[in-house]
């Protein structure tokens, strides 16, 4: 239903997450405001399921003046689907007063430590990469991968998330010095590929050189290769450093 609309509801989603977890990973504590998402939000969520078994699914997708009719006399927001005007909604009220949040108690910590707050954004580089290779694979692709494959696009970007929120919170544990992780970057090689097939579809009347299905299903292959390899490696370290088996409860000595 929500089509294209649905990858940005996954990142309304996947943006706090990262700028807490890069909170954390220079304060070393998690400060939640007083409105946040894990008690707050949840909370909205459930509300809004229970409200949805209520008037049905149907009440999203019509046009917001008939869903909430105050909306009536704004002219661009009452023509737009309900689901499209909540989005535009929880962009301004949650994620920047969120973001925002998280920067402040990242640059206190990095003014109190004499450190380079410079050098703390850059971690958020691969992430903003992240996010701008994708829109730009999207805007330039004739075949319109978020309206027609938006799970697929949502599985490739998520994996490559769920990459580099694992590797900031392994230097985390690792105690390793701050600052951008190179490898973090692994997770984007694959977009420059995915934008340049899109190019070739301008030079081929509209039609790329790799149909764009198979590029997207490449992509999730490539990006949750690199995420089980990482959580492979991760996994054999501990249990090589620890003497112990995965999976495996070994038996104590007599």
């Amino acid at each position: 239903m929500c089509g294209r609309s649905t990858f940005w509801y996954w990142l309304i989603s996947a943006i706090p997450f990262y700028g807490a977890t890069w909170e954390h990973y220079f304060t070393n504590s998690l400060i939640l405001p007083v409105l946040n998402g894990p008690t707050e939000g949840l909370m909205i969520i459930y509300v809004l399921h229970f409200f949805t078994a209520v008037v049905g699914a149907e009440w999203w997708a019509q046009q917001s003046e008939k869903s909430i009719p105050f909306l009536s006399g704004i002219p661009f927001l009452g023509r737009i689907p309900t689901y499209t005007a909540v989005l535009y909604f929880v962009i301004p009220l949650a994620i920047i007063p969120t973001v925002a949040y998280n920067v402040c108690n990242v640059y206190k910590v990095v003014q109190a430590r004499k450190g380079s707050m410079l050098l703390a954004l850059a971690m958020l580089y691969p992430f903003v990469v992240l996010l701008g290779g994708v829109l730009l694979w999207d805007y330039l692709s004739p075949s319109d991968i978020m309206g027609k494959y938006p799970h697929l696009v949502i599985i490739g970007t998520g994996l490559a998330f769920g990459y580099l929120v694992g590797r900031m919170i392994l230097a985390h544990l690792c105690d390793e010095p701050k600052g951008l992780k190179t490898g973090m970057c692994m997770s984007l090689l694959y977009l420059p590929v995915a934008i340049a097939n899109a190019l070739t579809s301008r030079l081929n009347d509209g039609v790329p050189l790799v149909n764009e299905r198979f590029v997207l299903l490449g992509f999730c292959a490539f990006t949750g290769t690199i995420y089980l390899h990482f959580a492979i490696s991760v996994i054999h370290e501990i249990t090589t450093a620890l003497g112990i088996y995965c999976f495996r409860i070994t038996r104590k000595e007599a």
